[in-house]
């Protein structure tokens, strides 16, 4: 396993439409492995392919909930519902820290690593962390998203 370099704002491929994925091999699963350490080594609880310079739309999530480990390929947004405000920080934005309004609950469709289609429901921490990730396939930053930036003292030592 490879731990990737995060890159870092204002780089220009974290603002770009990524590319759909068309091919599902072992080199797939590398990168997938490779972006679950690196999340995991930079304390993340997800990675977007564009924050270790991959123009594609791929991203893993982990919340360390029931869910486990969610690969995301090709993922699209079916559905939303309700609202939540928490903050929000990103690997690629490193101590920045921002308040987000964001539905509570998600269903999105995407690709495992096999190419096989799934859907999959979340709410609260786990939806807004899955909407993160998908956002920055498409080039949306969550500081686009900010209501209001958090201190040290706000964020009472916790971090995403």
């Amino acid at each position: 396993m490879t731990v990737k370099k995060i890159v870092m704002h204002p780089a220009e491929i974290l603002e770009q439409e990524c590319k759909e994925v068309t091919k599902f091999d072992k080199k797939l699963g590398k990168l997938l492995d490779d972006m679950y350490h690196t999340m995991i080594e930079y304390d993340g609880v997800g990675l977007a392919a564009p924050q270790i310079g991959l123009d594609q739309q791929i991203a893993v999530v982990d919340v360390e909930d029931d869910h486990g480990t969610i690969e995301m390929i090709n993922p699209r947004i079916l559905e939303t519902s309700g609202e939540q405000t928490g903050p929000e920080g990103c690997l690629s934005f490193p101590g920045i820290y921002g308040e987000v309004t964001r539905p509570n609950y998600v269903k999105i469709e995407a690709l495992n690593r096999k190419g096989k289609k799934y859907t999959l429901e979340a709410e609260g921490f786990l939806a807004r962390a899955i909407q993160h990730e998908i956002d920055h396939l498409h080039g949306v930053l969550f500081t686009s998203l900010v209501t209001r930036y958090l201190t040290d003292e706000e964020l009472g030592g916790q971090e995403e």
